[in-house]
């Protein structure tokens, strides 16, 4: 995985600077037997404390023990200033830095930062090195310092990179699935709808009035091929829809199933996205008008109102509220179902609302409001 690679890729980074210090050091302090020991066990102490702290930095937690590695680490950096002579921290301060930059605030850190680089250029300024030489282990400090806060930031990022990466697909396979799943329910409900009522209807007919039964099976055979093509169209991703030939199939189906329909549509360009949610609310609502209701008269109707449109579908028919309704159609008074939740949103997804409500007397209406001026954004 990238993240791995750039885990190990800062890791051996790191230790190839640690290491490339502690050599110069012990080259610098092997002056005699007792020197030479003490050098030796300082700087296994600092690298070691080093290294773990890095090492659960790189992977974005903290050292078992934390703070008291980083304490230790600053511990084997300052005491050998009293043991061994030359001001020895110098050479370790540097991973000192890269430590406190990781683990403690920024404005905490580049404030010890700055103490350090104090503190050593005091220290170096009194002792026998030129000025030149204590310029440059000053500036050492804060430039190895960032150099290995960048490492780990760099190493980290990219892994919250590459879970955002994970994420993002997740949410994007989730979403197609929400999508075909509403797609299916919204399109095939109305086909497979009209599909049992031509069958029954063909199937009373059959024996006293063959031929219209048999028109009726050619119906039914030409609305089994549109549910076809929308299967097709639902596992392509492609779902180009009117508001105006919605409404003229649904004028068609109803009344073909016996309800008086009256559809009075306003003259509005409206945005793809826009058009394509009210032509999929005139779906559902005919849909439920047809499954579930015992209406007689249905209109349909759109009304431009301060840059929205309004799309409201009534009908005289709604079931009665103690009845068994199916769970999404609508109708139920409950939390609503997957046919309105989808309906809602799509609503969003144009910018708008939509809702479904009983009226007065039986009837009910289903509504939704979209943006006309411009489309809503993804």
């Amino acid at each position: 995985m990238v993240s791995s690679s750039a885990r190990r890729l800062s890791s051996a980074l790191i230790t190839a600077v640690s290491c490339a210090y502690t050599i110069i050091a012990l080259v610098y302090f092997f002056q005699g037997a007792l020197y030479g020991v003490l050098a030796v066990v300082v700087f296994l102490v600092v690298v070691a404390t080093h290294y773990v702290n890095m090492r659960a930095g790189l992977r974005g937690e903290r050292p078992p023990g934390f703070p008291l590695t980083v304490v230790l680490q600053a511990v084997a950096t300052y005491l050998p200033d009293f043991l061994l002579p030359g001001g020895m921290s110098a050479l370790t301060t540097p991973l000192l830095a890269g430590t406190l930059l990781v683990y403690l605030p920024l404005r905490w850190a580049g404030a010890a930062v700055g103490l350090i680089m104090l503190y050593e250029g005091t220290l170096l300024w009194w002792g026998p090195q030129v000025a030149h030489v204590t310029l440059f282990y000053v500036v050492t400090v804060p430039t190895t310092g960032a150099m290995i806060y960048a490492l780990v930031r760099f190493t980290r990022v990219t892994a919250e990179l590459e879970q955002a990466r994970a994420e993002l697909a997740d949410a994007a396979v989730l979403k197609e699935r929400l999508r075909i799943s509403r797609d299916l329910h919204d399109g095939l409900g109305r086909s497979l709808t009209a599909i049992a009522l031509k069958g029954d209807l063909a199937g009373r007919l059959i024996d006293r009035d063959p031929g219209t039964a048999r028109a009726e099976v050619g119906e039914l055979v030409r609305v089994a091929r549109e549910a076809a093509q929308d299967v097709r169209q639902v596992a392509r991703g492609y779902r180009a829809m009117s508001l105006t030939g919605e409404v003229d199939r649904a004028v068609a189906l109803m009344e073909s199933s016996g309800v008086s329909v009256q559809a009075h549509l306003a003259d509005v360009t409206l945005p793809r996205r826009s058009e394509e949610a009210l032509a999929w609310a005139v779906r559902e609502g005919v849909t439920n008008v047809l499954r579930h209701s015992r209406a007689t008269t249905c209109t349909i109707t759109t009304s431009l109102q301060e840059g929205t449109l309004r799309l409201e579908l009534a009908n005289d028919g709604a079931p009665d509220p103690a009845s068994s309704v199916e769970p999404g159609s609508g109708y139920d008074v409950g939390p609503p179902g997957s046919g309105l939740t989808g309906l809602v949103e799509r609503a969003a997804q144009a910018g708008g609302t939509a809702g479904a409500a009983r009226t007065g007397q039986g009837g009910f209406v289903l509504a939704m409001e979209v943006a006309v001026g411009a489309e809503a954004a993804t």
